[in-house]
This record gives structure tokens, C-alpha cells and sequence, in this order.
């Protein structure tokens, strides 16, 4: 059994259902569900213009009612437990209360994530690139903590990764690294993570066994459907090939196949080296271009929307999000949106809803 008392933790998980409830508003989409289905059944329906939308709106209240009807009957099974430990203190059914309760306070906390997602493309998988910053082998060990990071969060909730670009240093680290992640709102859960992120730990490689600082950048952007146009002109580019260094068969360091792409109006670089040839990694490499350009464009935008509304928010791009202490005390401290916890390992070891759900409300 937890810490908590078996009251406290249901105490709890009841606030956590209120809150969703009133954000999803079960007995509101229930009504339009109804209305929906009552459409559908006219005998010319399928002649109208929006059927087709009226069918994927109605799939799509009818998921939302089916999650929540499997989480109240969740919350239910939890009472009942609750109310047979009050009378008997039995240690399996305690054990299966805590399991059961941390189960519905994840599948809760990740509903309303889903409710906060609500821009363009945040339904794409995401392009993640990660580079070290300034500091040597402290901050490129640091980039390759935070590539370990984001693939633990990954695996935990189910989403796929493929490398694309991977530039290692011979001594320790990660100079970058760029890959995709794919899955439901891969792009909308990932954006948060766009920035520097900074770490205060004893550096591993100082033998004064010094506190250092290191850095790393972090940028997400959405993979983009194929037609949406981003224009990029020919003379804005400047393209190198070099030897790959990474998977790719028995033709990797055979041949100059990696491609690697710089944006010369923006100064954006991207490379690829994990594809089969030179002309698959040019293809990848400029879909990644597309999409960190569009959001570019995205982010200017907001800031001129910002600046013209009077408002001081600092942009995503380039300043630090988030720190991470390991010495001389455990904190990670998210700088806009106030969230923190001192289980740094739990983190660096991908739990990140947390800061995730923190920035998606902080963004409404």
C-alpha cells in the first residue's frame, strides 16, 4: 500500500475526473452524438454534400464517449475497492488499488492532453533534431542523454522512432541528431519540447570533479502532408554530400551518399545519412527542411501577433525551456510553465506527461 491513505488518493482521482469532465463534457457530446445519428438515418443522406464529415464527426464523439464511459467504469471498480478496504484491510486488493489508481490517473492525464490539442498538424508525426550546444563534451553527453530521454518517452507510450542523422563525437556524445517519431499527435504532445534545455550536474570528465553547465537545443516540427506548399527556392540552397557514418547496409562508407542541406536565407541545416542512397536521403533530408521552415514561419507569426497584442512572452525558439539539477540538490524546473518535481531520474528516464500536460494548458 502507498503512503497516502486510501481517501487522500480517491479524493484525488475524484478531482481529476471533475476537471475532465467539465473540459470534455460527456452529457454535451452525448446530445450531439444523438443529433448526428439521427441525421444519418434519413434515407438521403448519403446524397447530402457532408455526409462524409458528419460520419467522421460522429466516429469521432463516439470514441470520446466510449473513453470516458471506460473510465468511469474504472473510477467505479476504484470506489468499490476503496469501500471493501475500509473493512478489511487486505493487502492484495491494497496492492491492486495502487495499481489500479495509478492506471486511471495516467489514462486521465493523457485524456486531457488529447482535449488540449487543437492547432494545425498537431495530429502529424513529429522531425525532432537535437544539438549539443556550447561546452564541449559535457553538453554533447548532454545531447545524447536528452536522444535517450525522448526515445524512453516513446517507448513507453507507443510511439515509433527512425533515425535519420546522427552525428557522433569520437570521444563521448552527440554533436546531433535528427529522427521521426511516429504516432496519434506525435508533433502536438512534442512541440513542447522546442528550446534549450540546460543541465548543472559534476561533470563526469572534469577530474576536479567541478559543477558544470551544459546546454542542448531541442527543435520539433511537424512531418507535413504533401500538399501543403512551403516555398523553397533552388538558389537558396547550397548541397553537400559526404560519406555516411551510420546504418544503411553494406553500402554505408562505400560511397558519399549522405546529403546534407543548408537554407542559405536562414541559415537552417539539415542532413541525412540512414537512407539506401544518396538521392532517398536528399528526398528525406528536404522533407525535414519543409517542415522546420514551415515552422519557422509559424513562429513568426506568433511573435509578430505577440508584439503587436503588447504581450512579453519570450519566443520557443532558442532560449532555455527547462533545467535540470543533479548537484548540488535534484530539481527539473520548466521555466514558462512553473512545473517542476525533484525525481530527475524519473524523467531523464522519459517521464514527461507531466511537463507536457503543464505546457498544452500554459498554451491556452
Amino acid at each position: 500500500m502507498g503512503t497516502l491513505p486510501i481517501t487522500t488518493i480517491l479524493e484525488g482521482l475524484r478531482s481529476q475526473r471533475a476537471d475532465l469532465q467539465d473540459s470534455l463534457d460527456p452529457e454535451g457530446l452525448r446530445r450531439q452524438a444523438d443529433e448526428l445519428r439521427l441525421r444519418s438515418s434519413d434515407p438521403a443522406f448519403w446524397s447530402t454534400g457532408d455526409a462524409k464529415e458528419v460520419s467522421s464527426q460522429l466516429s469521432r464523439l463516439e470514441s470520446s464517449l466510449e473513453h470516458w464511459d471506460h473510465l468511469e467504469r474504472m473510477f467505479s471498480d476504484l470506489e468499490t475497492m476503496a469501500e471493501l478496504l475500509e473493512i478489511d484491510d487486505d493487502p492484495e486488493l491494497a496492492a491492486e488499488f495502487d495499481a489500479k489508481s495509478g492506471e486511471y490517473s495516467r489514462e486521465v492525464e493523457h485524456r486531457q492532453m488529447d482535449l488540449l490539442l487543437s492547432e494545425a498538424y498537431d495530429s502529424r508525426d513529429a522531425i525532432v533534431t537535437i544539438h549539443a550546444g556550447s561546452g564541449g563534451l559535457d553538453s554533447q553527453d548532454w545531447a545524447e542523454m536528452l536522444y535517450r530521454m525522448y526515445l524512453r518517452w516513446c517507448e513507453e507510450n507507443g510511439y515509433k522512432t527512425r533515425l535519420l542523422d546522427l552525428q557522433q563525437d569520437e570521444e563521448a556524445g552527440l554533436k546531433s541528431v535528427t529522427f521521426t517519431v511516429s504516432g496519434s499527435c506525435a508533433y502536438g504532445y512534442l512541440k513542447s519540447e522546442t528550446g534549450v534545455h540546460r543541465l548543472v550536474r559534476i561533470s563526469p570528465f572534469d577530474t576536479n570533479k567541478r559543477r558544470h553547465t551544459s546546454f542542448s537545443g531541442v527543435v520539433v516540427s511537424p512531418q507535413l502532408p504533401d500538399d501543403v506548399e512551403v516555398a523553397i527556392r533552388d538558389e537558396d540552397l547550397r548541397i553537400d554530400t559526404y560519406r555516411s557514418s551510420g546504418a544503411g547496409g553494406q553500402h554505408v562508407n562505400m560511397t558519399d551518399s549522405a546529403v546534407r542541406i543548408t537554407h542559405l536565407p536562414t541559415g537552417i541545416v539539415v542532413s541525412c545519412q540512414n537512407e539506401r542512397s544518396q538521392h532517398m536521403n536528399k528526398a528525406t533530408a528536404m522533407q525535414v527542411l519543409r517542415s522546420k521552415l514551415y515552422d519557422l514561419q509559424v513562429q513568426n507569426r506568433r511573435q509578430e501577433l505577440d508584439d503587436l497584442a503588447g504581450e512579453k512572452k519570450e519566443s520557443s525558439w532558442g532560449h532555455q525551456i527547462r533545467s535540470y539539477v543533479l548537484q548540488p540538490y535534484t530539481l527539473v524546473k520548466d521555466h514558462r510553465t512553473g512545473e517542476e518535481t525533484g525525481n530527475v531520474a524519473a524523467v531523464l528516464d522519459g517521464d514527461l506527461d507531466r511537463f507536457i500536460l503543464a505546457y498544452l494548458r500554459w498554451r491556452k
